[in-house]
């Protein structure tokens, strides 16, 4: 007996049902369609594959003038930072101390954040 089954799909690597299993991209929310397709390299995955699937998001608001990543101010600015040639738009001093966040997704760059030796 032979069945027209289709093969079982094959895939690259292992990933969640968010991600592509082929290319790893990340795939776009389950539509009106049956299937949902890749952007990057086409692979259709079927909408049931996302039933049950729950995607919690929170979302933490710090008092206003308060961020968790700066240096206190008694700590000097080799706390900060290396310090590099930059002039300070404030005061004028050359000498400014820098870090770098990642502030968006991982496919964008750094921010920089500069900080004046003299007048912080």
């Amino acid at each position: 007996l032979f069945t027209m089954d289709p093969p079982p799909v094959s895939s690259s690597f292992h990933s969640d049902s968010d991600f592509c299993p082929e290319c790893g991209s990340i795939l776009p929310l389950p539509g009106t369609l049956d299937i949902v397709t890749c952007p990057r390299c086409g692979f259709s995955i079927d909408v049931r594959e996302f039933e049950g699937k729950v995607v919690e998001t929170s979302v933490e608001f710090h008092k206003l003038g308060t961020t968790a990543f700066l240096v206190s101010e008694e700590e000097g600015p080799e706390f900060q930072g290396p310090v590099i040639d930059r002039r300070c738009s404030n005061c004028g001093h050359e000498g400014m101390a820098y870090h770098t966040r990642q502030m968006r997704s991982a496919d964008e760059g750094q921010t920089v954040f500069y900080t004046c030796t003299n007048c912080r």
